[in-house]
């Protein structure tokens, strides 16, 4: 599949405009292993192959462990992920497929014990930034190196 166009050439001030949605999220103090995890997940959902790529490679070197890895798409069903990764994940299910129900309030239930407010507005940033490079990546066909 070609790629369709170069998105980080074709316009530098939106993606510098993305680029600060990426410096907030590193300044936000969420683990770095949970902010692979949800970057991961919502690419899995958004069948997004570009991002799936880079984000189980950064998620290696950052000390992830090739088991959660591949069960990440299963984690419902996987003893391999804590509870605050669970409620982050159920999160980013639910704001990744907003169409479909809204984000409904049991994954609010699930999440909110979890997180401060300032952690869920970070989590919240998290799941859109991912899902906006995912839609760019896919629009535009990139593709994995």
């Amino acid at each position: 599949m070609a790629q369709r166009l170069d998105f980080y050439n074709a316009s530098p001030a939106a993606i510098k405009a993305m680029l600060g949605l990426e410096k907030r999220i590193s300044e936000a103090g969420l683990e770095q292993s949970l902010v692979e995890l949800v970057r991961l997940r919502a690419s899995q959902i958004n069948g997004c192959a570009y991002c799936i790529d880079l984000h189980s490679s950064d998620a290696r070197k950052a000390g992830e462990d090739d088991r959660r890895l591949a069960t990440l798409s299963v984690w419902h069903e996987t003893p391999f992920f804590s509870d605050r990764e669970r409620a982050a994940l159920a999160w980013t299910e639910a704001v990744t497929l907003v169409s479909q129900d809204h984000v409904p309030d049991a994954a609010w239930e699930a999440v909110r014990p979890h997180f401060s407010d300032a952690e869920l507005v970070d989590l919240t940033l998290l799941i859109s930034t991912i899902n906006a490079w995912n839609r760019f990546a896919i629009s535009f066909r990139k593709t994995p190196a």
